[in-house]
């Protein structure tokens, strides 16, 4: 048994508005909207943990089953958080091994790309990497660590997964470069907060740890460092989800 999810007609005309013709919406105001939808409520665990201002970067699963929007796990963070934050979020949804992938994938293009405007998230190419993606991701890590150093009070969320994992959702490693790339926003003075979202006993359950810095050893070399830095965010987020989801990092 799962929880039920829906969405609030009354969002819905003001969101193609903003589609159709341009304009900012608040992602807070809209996560709240649809959380309070939500049957049975959601379950927030580890709440004391929640940041209620920047810096923070809130890490988080991907939490996968197949009917779970994975949009779900965005609205429950911006939701519970006191401040409206800044996202990362795919630029493509690529559909694998569906026979609509051809028309899905540009379509899913266009509306991504409008939502992050509406938002004002930063796109990034979808996971896992494609060769062809190469450029447009640099870009996209550019981007993003423009806006910590020009936000530097603001709270970020990513999920450094990036991507569902089938069949049930577990943990798996980030792809490289993930640690990386949260040692650089870590060295910008963002301390790191793990989330963990997840169903359990027909609840949607979600659980906040303790702030930490994000640190490596010294002197160790770039894949190393990667590594290493994935490695601890990763087993963070696993320590608050069900042992069935901690996959590689148990």
């Amino acid at each position: 048994m799962y929880p039920e999810y829906s969405y609030p007609l009354r969002l819905l005309p003001g969101l193609t508005a903003s589609l159709l013709f341009g304009g900012r919406r608040s992602f807070r105001a809209d996560a709240q909207a649809c959380i309070e939808r939500l049957k049975p409520p959601l379950r927030v665990l580890g709440a004391e943990n929640i940041p209620q201002a920047g810096p923070a970067l809130i890490t988080f699963n991907h939490y996968y089953r197949p009917g779970f929007p994975a949009w779900w796990l965005a609205l429950a963070i911006a939701a519970a958080v006191p401040v409206e934050m800044h996202w990362v979020m795919t630029g493509e949804l690529t559909f694998p091994g569906k026979w609509y992938a051809f028309a899905g994938r540009p379509i899913s293009r266009w509306f991504l790309q409008r939502l992050s405007k509406i938002y004002g998230f930063t796109i990034m190419p979808p996971m896992p990497p494609r060769p062809k993606d190469v450029e447009a991701r640099a870009r996209s890590v550019r981007e993003y660590l423009d806006y910590a150093r020009k936000h530097p009070q603001a709270i970020l969320g990513l999920a450094p997964e990036g991507r569902d994992n089938p069949p049930h959702g577990a943990l798996a490693h980030p792809a490289p470069g993930a640690g990386r790339f949260l040692l650089l926003l870590a060295g910008l003075g963002f301390p790191v907060t793990p989330a963990a979202a997840y169903e359990e006993a027909g609840e949607f359950c979600l659980r906040f740890g303790a702030a930490y810095r994000l640190q490596v050893p010294p002197r160790t070399g770039p894949d190393e460092k990667d590594r290493a830095a994935a490695e601890i965010v990763m087993r963070q987020i696993a320590a608050l989800l069900p042992e069935r989801l901690r996959g590689e990092f148990q």
